[in-house]
């Protein structure tokens, strides 16, 4: 049975559990909010002629998706035994 037809196992609260760690949770969402709010900071200093802000945006867009990517590794080449709530 492959991955994408094995049912979802449910906690008792009926959230889906995933084989993540907390950790890998947090990287993943403070990493996406990062990846916002660098691509908007970013805009607006293109926008305002400002090419350092710019430049500053584009390396923190960068070191946030590697963050996310390295995060969703390490989730997806969990050890069975860590799964916890998703969310």
């Amino acid at each position: 049975m492959t991955p994408e037809e094995q049912p979802e196992r449910m906690s008792a609260d009926g959230k889906p559990m995933v084989g993540a760690t907390p950790r890998d949770v947090v990287h993943i969402r403070l990493g996406s909010f990062a990846l916002i709010a660098a691509v908007g900071i970013g805009v607006l200093g293109f926008v305002a002629g400002l090419t350092w802000l710019t430049v500053v945006m584009a390396l923190a867009v960068v070191v946030a998706i590697v963050d996310i990517v390295l995060a969703v590794r390490r989730q997806s080449h969990a050890r069975r035994g860590t799964t916890t709530e998703a969310g």
